[in-house]
């Protein structure tokens, strides 16, 4: 997939102002409309006007897109990296999804990958009414997979995408002390009542809801309440059967590993994944690391385990 610089599609500049950015969209769409337009690519070139004015337009994926594509250039390879939005809080419930918001339309890849599908449903917007309720804001939020073991008390901080008097995007931060229950998953919403955008006229201020997402873990990968692990194995422990330690997210285990045991077996410590009704299991995916036959005595013990097993072929 290839970064697209939405600036360089619309002709603007980075610092540019909603107001110019609103001016240089309308300007190339009517330029290049399918309906009106004679110059080749009129269809390629309108949908990517009208991508780049989608997001450009919208102080929220605006934001967001430049907090993430400031280092890239277009035309670079590129995927985002995990978590890439996470912080940033925006309007609408959290049960939406993504950053949600817009008219439907032909979306590219790299779109998709930053902001999901447009549906066309848009997202709810504050009412014309003196005492409207405050609207629902969302937000990704990154948790450590320990944290979803035990639960934990966190501050986070989030950024609200604004516009100022001149036109120009910035960003609001405030912190906010979340609680993560025990045995959260990834993708679950958590509601902060009260927390989204005041209300008019004294009317309720609307909710935050937090979507959950786990940092990346060095060790362990997880699917859902389910946990694995890779865990390395001497031949001689495969082959003969071992008690190891076995790190978990909650402290290290015993297992037993049966004798005769194969790179890539799957040994299951059940319920020792996240926390729940029921609880996930740990998964050990089994590996063979082999010792350096970097000594005369390693090298003798290679030998030796060649003479032993003579009749043995591994591509067979």
């Amino acid at each position: 997939m290839k970064f697209k610089d939405y600036y360089e599609t619309l002709g603007i500049e980075r610092g540019a102002t909603q107001d110019d950015i609103k001016k240089a969209y309308r300007k190339l769409a009517r330029k290049y409309h399918p309906d009106v337009s004679k110059l080749a690519d009129t269809e390629a070139r309108f949908k990517e006007i009208n991508e780049a004015g989608e997001v450009l337009r919208d102080p929220e994926k605006r934001a967001a897109y430049d907090q993430m594509g400031s280092q890239h250039r277009a035309g670079e390879d590129f995927q985002p990296p995990p978590g890439w939005d996470a912080g940033f809080e925006f309007r609408g419930r959290g049960d939406e999804g993504g950053f949600g918001g817009g008219e439907a339309f032909d979306t590219s890849d790299f779109f998709e990958a930053l902001f999901g599908r447009q549906t066309g449903q848009g997202r709810a917007r504050a009412g014309a009414a003196r005492h409207a309720a405050g609207e629902d804001h969302h937000a990704k939020v990154m948790i450590d997979l320990e944290d979803a073991y035990r639960g934990a008390q966190r501050s986070i901080s989030m950024r609200m995408p604004t516009v100022d008097a001149q036109g120009h995007v910035t960003l609001a931060e405030r912190q906010l002390d979340v609680n993560i229950p025990k045995g959260i998953r990834a993708g679950q919403h958590l509601r902060l009542a009260g927390q989204g955008a005041p209300g008019a006229g004294g009317a309720p201020a609307g909710d935050l809801f937090l979507e959950i997402a786990f940092h990346p873990h060095p060790r362990f990968r997880v699917d859902g309440r389910d946990v694995y692990l890779d865990l390395p194995l001497a031949p001689w422990e495969a082959a003969l059967g071992a008690s190891v330690s076995v790190p978990t997210p909650d402290g290290t285990l015993q297992l037993t590993v049966p004798a005769g045991s194969t790179a890539g077996r799957k040994l299951r410590l059940k319920g020792k994944g996240i926390p729940g009704q029921p609880p996930g299991d740990l998964y050990a995916v089994l590996g063979i690391a082999l010792p350096a036959a970097d000594t005369a005595e390693a090298k003798d013990a290679y030998a030796a385990m060649a003479r032993a097993f003579a009749d043995f072929n591994p591509r067979t």
